[in-house]
């Protein structure tokens, strides 16, 4: 039997693109997941959600050195793809990202109010704030989230630190990609507690 760690890269990416959408952790509209392994990056390829509905086989995995222009310039090149190749160069420890729509998080985002952890699975990741206002797909957008994740290598090092993004979503940066899946799930479980919350205390 073959454990899902020892996957190549592009399996593991494809396994949690799917593992994700079907957890309704992000929606058909967007988002997308990467591996870094040694000095290649592999991500999901753009258009992952809306032409492939996520279920993607290893050979869809668009794959390029982390320090080279080479992977921007695959045509098939995720439109996050910036933000990713901007964490991964200046975070070392970071070897696994996932940006999702995750629909718990979303209102929190439409809304730009920070998610307070008011779980006891999410407290170590702080209270989660949102980047600067840029244009999405950006590279002001990869810069701000970079600047926002500084102070958390501790917290990626050992486990995953997120950012949120105004009215778009919520980008997770993790020591590896099951870290990262992880804590996205716990973020989103913790956002629908905060919704449900306040439905319970107002009735």
């Amino acid at each position: 039997m073959t454990y899902l760690t020892e996957k190549s890269p592009s399996e593991q990416v494809a396994y949690i693109a799917q593992l994700m959408f079907e957890r309704n952790l992000t929606d058909i509209a967007g988002g997308n997941v990467s591996v870094r392994d040694g000095d290649d990056i592999y991500i999901s390829p753009r258009y992952a959600g809306t032409k492939w509905h996520w279920h993607l086989d290893p050979e869809d995995i668009v794959s390029g050195p982390v320090e080279t222009n080479k992977l921007i310039d695959n045509p098939s090149f995720s439109r996050e793809g910036l933000s990713h190749i901007a964490v991964y160069r200046s975070f070392p420890e970071v070897n696994g990202i996932v940006h999702a729509h995750a629909p718990n998080v979303l209102p929190f985002c439409s809304l730009e109010i920070p998610i307070e952890p008011v779980i006891r699975g999410t407290q170590k990741y702080g209270v989660l704030e949102y980047h600067d206002h840029a244009p999405e797909y950006s590279q002001e957008q990869a810069d701000s989230i970079v600047e926002k994740l500084r102070g958390k290598e501790v917290m990626m090092q050992k486990s995953a630190a997120a950012i949120l993004m105004p009215q778009h979503g919520i980008f997770v940066a993790g020591k590896d990609i099951w870290t990262a899946i992880d804590s996205l799930e716990r973020i989103n479980t913790n956002a629908w507690c905060i919704i449900a919350r306040k439905i319970l205390l107002d009735n």
